[in-house]
């Protein structure tokens, strides 16, 4: 399988994740509380240091307050 770590569509969940949690007015800290996390594991989602699995990814727009498959579909058509 090829590495999806800095691709296009990387960059874009990234970019989306960012904007959505500066959206709701949340600080990596409280959005890692609200997972469970760490602030380290918010951190290494941002940066792009770490993939997001499908379960974290609902998990994240149920916090955020967006719509998990709607952005599926809107990453689905960035290239690469």
């Amino acid at each position: 399988m090829v590495d999806t770590l800095g691709t296009n569509r990387h960059k874009a969940l990234i970019a989306l994740l960012i904007e959505k949690r500066e959206a709701a007015g949340l600080t990596q800290v409280e959005l890692a509380t609200r997972l469970g996390q760490y602030q380290s594991f918010v951190a290494r989602l941002e940066s792009g240091q770490r993939r997001v699995d499908v379960v974290e990814f609902i998990n994240l727009a149920e916090i955020l307050g967006f719509n998990a498959p709607s952005a599926i579909k809107k990453l689905s058509e960035v290239t690469g």
